[in-house]
């Protein structure tokens, strides 16, 4: 069910349908929906008592086990609610960390969505069951009050979330060698963002020739994935598929998936991918670019202050539209329409990131001896070399290289 207040942002039966999906993709069958106007929010309950009551019927009637509301829920509006509908009721949060849960492949994914499942149970940790309530003796020989279970729990929980966090640096610390090693490689970097089930992974499968999961289904990828492409220059490109974006991602997810998002933090170019066909196509947009802008800001940014002008919008799904003709842009600015599931506009996005990144290289002339192979090499393989000619022993060479390789070529001693 849906509970939706005066000023959301989005429609109600947008919302409800993203639910619907959500809980649909870890296999809940959905026999009844709802949407609940709220005029005001109940810290008891959240819903007014007479939508309650309008939703306990339908439990009953339905024999409902599990309840989904698509909405944050505090600990006591759970257990009143669990307790009034005699069932399993969990909120948004709750559900997104179920899909993670359930879809995490590597260590890494691993350990965030257990980071944050622990980070959101902390805090449900309410006394609703009798086993919360008992007494654990003390450590003296006259006893004591000791640990109450609700407080050896969260004191285990605790302890171990202390250890996950000690984990994730180790990952982000590696993460952080393997882009230094791309650094000395080097090639630019584009990372894959957008709203989840906007159709990255189809995108990146069609680009890169890869087999990566993806499915018509709500957050299909998790773990970060990285390919290597080529593009028409010759250049060489490394693309990164990351996690899908949701509106009302939970905090817990937000700190989480911090280390998956620094790919889009190192990308020279970010692609973010929006499924043109969906009616709330623009209300997706608004989420992306909040997330992005939030990794911009606060004490310790995730984003330069230049990043959005790294953003390319590739229109995705224009098959569902007609085509690609059928949707304006067709350039950097506006977006560039495409359909990843039959090829059609992917030859223009391939010239659009060329050159996009063609703009930021500089175009330089060298003179080198031709008894100079290493040299040479060198330029071809980490530039785009566009004129050759031989002179007097040297070889002139016009090549279109990154600011960074163009230092560090000259640099090097001759």
């Amino acid at each position: 069910m849906a509970p939706v207040a005066d000023s959301a942002p989005r429609a109600a039966e947008a919302r409800l349908a993203e639910a619907v999906g959500l809980a649909a993709s870890i296999g809940v069958t959905i026999v009844h929906t709802a949407i609940f106007p709220l005029r005001e929010k109940r810290p008891s309950t959240l819903l007014g008592e007479g939508q309650v009551a309008a939703a306990k019927q339908e439990i009953s009637d339905q024999r409902v086990a599990l309840v989904v509301v698509d909405a944050a829920l505090t600990p006591v509006q759970q257990r009143n609610l669990e307790r009034d509908w005699r069932c399993k009721v969990i909120d948004r949060t709750g559900l997104i960390l179920e899909i993670f849960g359930e879809r995490a492949r590597t260590k890494e994914g691993a350990l965030q969505v257990e980071l944050a499942h622990l980070d959101y149970q902390r805090t449900r940790l309410v006394r609703s069951w009798t086993h919360l309530e008992r007494q654990r003796g003390g450590f003296g020989f006259l006893g004591g009050p000791g640990e109450s279970q609700i407080e050896l729990d969260r004191r285990l929980i605790g302890e171990r979330m202390v250890k996950l966090r000690k984990e994730l640096d180790q990952v982000r610390r590696t993460r952080g060698l393997h882009r230094k090693q791309r650094e000395r490689v080097p090639y630019p970097v584009i990372a894959l963002v957008g709203y989840t089930n906007a159709g990255k992974s189809t995108l990146f499968n069609a680009l890169t020739g890869a087999g990566v999961y993806a499915q018509d289904q709500l957050f299909a990828t998790l773990d970060p994935t990285m390919r290597g492409i080529r593009l028409p220059s010759g250049r060489r490109a490394i693309l990164s598929d990351t996690v899908g974006f949701i509106s009302d991602l939970p905090t817990q997810l937000v700190e989480a998936f911090r280390a998956t998002l620094e790919e889009v933090a190192a990308a020279d170019i970010i692609l973010h991918v929006r499924d043109s066909a969906h009616p709330d196509s623009a209300a997706q947009r608004g989420d992306v670019l909040r997330v992005l802008r939030e990794m911009a800001e606060g004490p310790n940014p995730a984003l330069d202050a230049g990043w959005e002008g790294r953003v390319i919008e590739v229109l995705n799904k224009a098959d569902l539209l007609g085509g690609t003709a059928a949707l304006p842009g067709g350039d950097a600015t506006q977006g560039i329409p495409v359909s990843a599931l039959t090829g059609e506009g992917l030859d223009r996005l391939r010239e659009v990131l060329d050159e996009r990144l063609a703009a930021g290289m500089d175009m330089v002339d060298y003179a080198i001896p031709a008894s100079d192979g290493a040299r040479l090499a060198w330029l071809y393989r980490h530039g785009e070399v566009l004129e050759r000619r031989e002179a007097e022993g040297d070889i002139h060479i016009r090549v279109r290289l990154s600011p960074a390789d163009r230092a560090r070529f000259e640099q090097e001693p001759a």
